[in-house]
Order: structure tokens, then C-alpha cells, then sequence
């Protein structure tokens, strides 16, 4: 069903390693120097590394950043004021607030006081005015008498 294990022998095996070469380092004859006037920047400035390579770019002066104009001292009085004028507004809110809550309570607890009054009256109201017929006394039965507070029903 499978296929059997092939051992190849170790001489078989052969393995190649490859070296890298070098490369000759490229001789380049020094460039010239290119003279600069005291005083004057030319366009294209070459400078020579010490490995006699080249590099060739564009002389750039420093970008000077343009004086910030002077602005006038905040006094402290002006910041404290405006700082007062702040938290007078937050607390002014915060009072708005707790008023807006406190007439909120109010109106609830008026609304409920109002609910329990209807409900309570409601229930006396009920009692008052329940149809009772003339009970009045109590009722007992005695030898299929009934007495009914000093009255005789036969």
C-alpha cells in the first residue's frame, strides 16, 4: 500500500558550497578641487571623501525663521478676571440646575401627595355612601330568635 523507504548513501549526497569572490576595488583618479572665492558660494559644490569619492550638491544657506512679533503682556488682573468671569458662569449653571431639580421634586411630591388624597378620600367616599340597608347593632341568633338591640323580630 505505501511505497518502501529508499536509503541513498551518504557519497550520493553531494553538496556544493560556493565562495564568494571579491570585487577589485574601483581605482578612480581624484577629482579635482574646485576653488572657491572667500566670500561668494558657487551653484554646484563638490566636496572629495577621504576614499576619493565625489559628492556633488547644491550649496543651501540656512533658512532664517521669520522674528516673532512682540505681543503685548496679559496683565494678571485681566487673567483673574477672566478666570472669576468663568466660574462665575459654572456656578451660575450649576444653581440653574439645582433650582431646574428642586421644582422637579416639588411637582412630584405635590403630584403624589395629590394621588394619596383621591385614593383616600376615594375609599372614605366608598364607606360613606356603601348601601348598608338599616344595620345597625349587632345580630344573634337565639332559639331562632333574632334580637337586634332591644328589638324583638319574631
Amino acid at each position: 500500500m505505501y511505497p518502501k523507504p529508499v536509503h541513498h548513501a551518504a557519497a550520493e549526497r553531494t553538496v556544493e558550497v560556493h565562495q564568494p569572490t571579491p570585487l577589485p576595488p574601483a581605482v578612480r583618479a581624484p577629482a579635482p578641487l574646485v576653488s572657491v572665492q572667500p566670500g561668494t558660494v558657487p551653484s554646484v559644490a563638490s566636496i572629495v571623501l577621504p576614499d576619493g569619492r565625489v559628492v556633488t550638491g547644491y550649496a543651501m544657506s540656512p533658512v532664517q525663521p521669520e522674528p516673532l512679533a512682540a505681543k503685548p503682556p496679559v496683565s494678571r488682573a485681566a487673567v483673574n478676571v477672566a478666570l472669576g468671569g468663568v466660574g462665575f458662569l459654572a456656578v451660575c449653571g450649576g444653581l440653574l440646575l439645582l433650582t431646574t431639580f428642586i421644582t422637579a421634586l416639588t411637582a412630584l411630591i405635590t403630584q403624589l401627595i395629590t394621588l394619596a388624597a383621591i385614593c383616600f378620600g376615594g375609599f372614605v367616599a366608598v364607606q360613606i355612601f356603601k348601601p348598608h340597608g338599616h344595620q345597625s347593632g349587632s345580630t344573634v341568633n337565639i332559639r331562632k330568635a333574632i334580637f337586634k338591640r332591644n328589638k324583638f323580630h319574631g
